[in-house]
């Protein structure tokens, strides 16, 4: 495995080779929890800590999922019990938790670069489970191998990233990602939905979503993240759904074999109409479910073999 990073803290630090090593071990895991029974010894004897500052059921659920079927003990950190709502700072968080001596640490938080500033103080490995609107490295990956899977291949395919990309770090680490992997991505949302800059990432850009579908092999929509939002960036929900949402009309513009994807939760006749997320000849939705959990235990598979070769190094050069 080319893998050689010792925290998965976004998408931006990884090579190609990288993200194949990742995508092609999550394989073995998807069939491995595909049999009766899912259990691997991989991360035996280590500890995980979820430690979630946003809510997030999937993300969390998934990853817990993850390590328990790799063998790790898993403690999930309730914060909105923890000292950090009495007035710890993040760094004496990271402290703690440090001397509590865990292997691996998965952290959300709604600040970005927050999760980079643990990684820095503590010894663990620290896995990016999304800060801000910076970045979401696992559902990236868990995309990807949900693509891959469903064109066989990830490479030269034209990708339509649909809805609230301003607010959206799922959208930043696809748009990385792809953009690694030699694809075409274009970006559609309302000008106020728009982040600038995106252009620097080599995107093409669109308002009109029938003009953007044309000829994509995937399309990708994204959630409307009101909880981000602070003034009036669409008109209504109505409206959204007129020009941005996904139906059969608009669909029709992408190819006859495009893939439908969503990150979730869903809105439901707001971003996408629930006919089209329930076909089952387009929509990859439940895919991208199964996907997280093989994809999640790859990366941990991946850091713990990291970690435990520097562990391994430091107590021989403790030993000469």
């Amino acid at each position: 495995m080319a893998f050689r990073a010792r925290h998965l803290l976004g998408i931006e630090h990884l090579t190609p080779e990288d993200i194949r090593s990742v995508l092609d071990l999550a394989e073995k895991y998807v069939d491995l929890n595909r049999r009766t029974v899912k259990q691997s010894d991989v991360l035996a004897g280590m500890t995980q800590i979820n430690m979630f500052f946003e809510n997030s059921t999937r993300t969390q659920a998934s990853f817990e999922l993850a390590g328990k079927r790799l063998g790790a003990d898993v403690m999930n950190m309730s914060v909105a019990q923890s000292s950090v709502k009495k007035g710890e700072t993040l760094i004496d968080t990271a402290l703690t938790l440090n001397a509590m001596h865990p292997d691996l640490l998965v952290v959300r938080h709604p600040s970005s670069g927050a999760v980079n500033l643990l990684a820095s103080k503590v010894n663990c490995a620290v896995l990016n489970a999304g800060d801000g609107r910076h970045e979401h490295p696992t559902q990236a990956l868990l995309d990807a191998l949900t693509i891959r899977r469903a064109k066989g291949r990830i490479q030269r395919l034209t990708v339509a990233i649909c809805g609230d990309v301003a607010h959206s770090r799922v959208a930043r680490s696809n748009l990385i990602l792809l953009g690694k992997m030699e694809n075409r991505v274009r970006l559609i949302a309302p000008p106020t939905l728009m982040p600038p800059g995106v252009q620097e990432f080599g995107c093409e850009i669109f308002d009109d979503m029938r003009a953007g579908l044309e000829g994509a092999d995937v399309v990708m929509m994204l959630r409307l993240q009101k909880e981000r939002m602070d003034g009036g960036f669409i008109p209504s929900e109505r409206e959204y759904f007129h020009r941005y949402g996904l139906d059969a009309e608009k669909l029709s513009c992408a190819k006859p074999d495009a893939i439908v994807m969503h990150p979730g939760p869903m809105n439901r006749g707001v971003e996408i109409d629930g006919i089209i997320a329930d076909d089952i000849n387009r929509s990859v939705i439940q895919d991208q479910v199964e996907m997280g959990v093989a994809v999640r235990m790859a990366c941990m598979d991946l850091l713990a073999r990291n970690l435990r070769a520097e562990r391994g190094a430091q107590a021989v050069g403790t030993y000469v």
